[in-house]
């Protein structure tokens, strides 16, 4: 497959996360290569979003973040449920599973509670 010339747009947002997660952890694009098997060349084009990348590709990443795979396809910033789970990864486990466990209670108690939209009659 020949590579583009213009970044194609969700490839370049893909491509600028693993920029930020891997400029987060201070590596270099040969450090990032050697820990998930990718030549630094083909980790460049994909952040600059000129390769199309395969999930297998998701996956040697993520595992090189020490994340899982969902984390390389997020955009911060476009859906709160995207928001909340960029501040979750930033959490240290201990207060992740504090989190997680008042979700959960927040979430059993919205599914408890009868919503209607304005205008409708509750029955």
């Amino acid at each position: 497959m020949p590579r583009r010339t213009e970044p194609e747009p969700y490839a370049a947002k893909i491509g600028a996360r693993i920029q930020e997660l891997r400029t987060e952890r201070s590596m270099t694009l040969a450090e990032l290569g050697e820990v998930s098997v990718l030549s630094k060349e083909h980790i460049s084009t994909i952040e600059h979003g000129l390769a199309s990348i395969t999930v297998e590709t998701i996956q040697r990443l993520a595992k090189a973040f020490e994340l899982p795979a969902l984390y390389i396809l997020l955009s911060p910033g476009e859906d709160e449920r995207e928001q909340v789970m960029e501040l979750a990864r930033k959490l240290p486990r201990v207060e992740l599973v504090k989190l997680r466990r008042t979700l959960q209670a927040a979430a059993k108690q919205g599914t408890k509670k009868v919503r209607t939209l304005p205008g409708q009659i509750r029955t």
